[in-house]
């Protein structure tokens, strides 16, 4: 039976360019997971979209002395086609800055005001006299109180990664020079995750089976340390959501983007259904208990998926709806999945986009193919620990493992098949296939049982590697039984050797395809399908109430998604296309170029 499935990924802030790290943190699992979902025949929707509001979008623009809606609308414009080139397959990539975003948003925040989880309260904040206007937590600097760090956020430590309470800031200083600062009340309406810490912490450990260690472990200690603390849901700034309060001193400030942008997980769906004339279809993935969640984001991000999220859906209830929608229905459901990554780090060092110490998704695919970068982030995805990104090891994994183990494996086949049987897959019968063809076939139909089953729990790496073990183990066959000497003294021994290696890469081709998905399209197309393993991405500009905006979509059209992940259905006989290679080696000289550009 098929599962209905979200696949929820972080959205990144349109203040910086994505780098392999940002990929590998959350867009490419997220894909991967989507695509095998997809294959399965699950109806999957994969959403997310361009982080739009905060003091790191209005930062870049006062840094490109540019209108923050035209810097936020670069990068988001930028992401698109950078998902694109990749083949990250959203069915929505959209934004924040929507009148649908802001709707949701705001609905979000009357529901839980209606069930009492809001107060407000006055509070000290950094006031700059020379500016005239309060500071918003990243244009204020100091000395953290906790551990010393000389440039922390008057909001969070990057270091020590505490939330921090502004007036205990040792030498505040305003990034933008404004002068000194003055310590200033001002009210702010509070999330009181105190009185929903019972639940959560109940919904962590129903969680607790399936959710990875460093996810549950860490969520639960945080709790039991320290506590969920009321939480402030507004800023003082004039770029983003309205506070939806009719008092004039609330003119003046907006939803807080922690607070609004996970609210994106719901409004992007609803989108969605919107634009794909099914404007109910998003209660599929929020209303229906069956439906699961997956949460793909980095180690940064934990706390606010894993219990200010659940908080916010807890506290909002069923009172959601009756604001958006003005009836009332059953609640909405929570988090399935929250599969968070470590980070990617680059030559030993932490990735950093203000020294330039980054390999950036765009400009790498100006000189390296899609499938080479999705390959070589997947092998060292950081599931567990930290990684590292070293040009060394990307030029061997692509050379022995992706050219050499698998790329050479299929061209020389096909390639060969085509040659000798008059581009035709050998017409053998199938009963007549030797005891060494059909152990490796059960080998390989054995694999999309192993290979799934590490899928399913989202142990990209790990599925992968027995994929690429599967590979190695058709290499040996062919070894063993070279049906390139074979062919001249015994064709059909050579035949039914060949038939067998394609139909093990034909299903091998599938394993590989939420991983290389461009190439395994390429290859499919040699073995003479017509119809494709996925769909198509294409872009749309929506146009509302707040502007104008892009958005990245996807159609499956006429796929075979829901009988492809299976063993292959090759036929004795079928007809081939002309191969081709899939891979291209790498020289050596391409690390010490690519090294050359680090720092620069």
């Amino acid at each position: 039976m098929s599962e209905t499935i979200l696949v929820a990924v972080a959205w990144p802030y349109a203040n910086a360019e994505i780098h392999v790290g940002n990929i590998t943190g959350s867009h490419l699992p997220g894909d991967i997971f989507a695509r095998y979902n997809r294959l399965k025949g699950n109806r999957v929707l994969m959403i997310t979209g361009t982080d739009s509001h905060g003091t790191p979008v209005t930062m870049s623009a006062d840094k490109l002395g540019k209108p923050v809606e035209e810097v936020y609308k670069s990068f988001h414009e930028g992401f698109i086609e950078l998902f694109q080139q990749i083949g990250i397959t959203y069915d929505l990539y959209t934004t924040t800055h929507s009148e649908n975003h802001f709707k949701v948003s705001q609905a979000m925040f009357l529901a839980l005001q209606k069930n009492g989880y809001l107060y407000r309260e006055f509070s000290k904040q950094w006031y700059s006299p020379s500016a005239g206007k309060f500071l918003p937590d990243r244009y204020v600097e100091g000395t953290c109180y906790i551990c010393g760090y000389e440039s922390a956020r008057s909001d969070q430590c990057d270091r020590c990664g505490n939330v921090l309470e502004p007036e205990k800031l040792i030498n505040p200083r305003a990034t933008t020079g404004d002068g000194a600062l003055e310590l200033r009340d001002t009210e702010h309406f509070y999330l009181d995750l105190s009185k929903l810490e019972p639940d959560v912490k109940k919904f962590l450990q129903s969680r607790s089976a399936h959710m990875r260690d460093t996810v549950i472990g860490e969520s639960l200690r945080k709790i039991e340390s320290e506590g969920l603390k009321p939480r402030s849901i507004t800023r003082d700034l004039d770029w983003g959501i309205p506070v939806p309060v009719d008092e004039p001193q609330w003119k003046t400030k907006v939803l807080y983007v922690w607070f609004e942008a996970v609210i994106g997980y719901l409004s992007a769906p609803i989108e969605w259904a919107q634009l794909s004339g099914q404007k109910e279809a998003w209660r599929d993935w929020w209303i229906n208990p069956e439906a699961k969640q997956f949460h793909f984001i980095g180690k940064d991000n934990i706390f606010f998926h894993t219990s200010q999220w659940p908080a916010e859906l807890m506290g909002a209830g069923s009172a959601f709806l009756e604001f958006f929608t003005g009836e009332k229905d059953a609640p909405l459901i929570l988090p399935y999945d929250v599969p968070a990554n470590q980070f990617m780090n680059l030559e030993s060092q932490k990735i950093s986009g203000s020294r330039n110490w980054a390999v950036w998704g765009r400009d790498a695919l100006t000189r390296f193919d899609p499938d080479a970068i999705r390959y070589y982030l997947t092998a060292n995805m950081p599931e567990a620990k930290d990684s590292d990104w070293d040009w060394a090891e990307f030029v061997a994994r692509n050379n022995n493992e992706l050219v050499a183990t698998w790329g050479n494996l299929a061209n020389r086949v096909l390639s060969f098949c085509y040659k000798h049987w008059d581009g035709h897959a050998p017409d053998v019968d199938p009963a007549s296939l030797r005891d060494s063809d059909l152990g490796l076939l059960a080998a390989i139909e054995s694999g999309f049982n192993t290979v799934g089953a590490e899928l399913e729990a989202v142990r990209l790496r790990s599925a992968l590697s027995e994929t690429m073990k599967l590979a190695t183990a058709v290499n040996q066959y062919l070894d063993v039984n070279a049906p390139w000497s074979a062919v001249k003294t015994d064709k059909d021994a050579a035949a039914k050797t060949i038939y067998t290696a394609l139909k093990a890469i034909d299903s091998l081709k599938v394993m590989f395809a939420p991983f290389l998905p461009f190439t395994s399209e390429r290859l499919h197309g040699f073995f003479g399908y017509e119809t494709p393993l996925f769909g198509e991405q294409y872009t749309e500009e929506v146009t509302d109430a707040i502007g104008a905006h892009k958005v990245l979509r996807y159609r499956a059209g006429q796929t075979g998604s829901l009988s492809s992940w299976k063993p292959s259905d090759l036929n004795p006989g079928q007809k081939l296309n002309q191969p081709g290679p899939l891979f291209k080696k790498l020289e050596a000289d391409v690390i010490e170029a690519e090294r050359g550009r680090l720092g620069k």
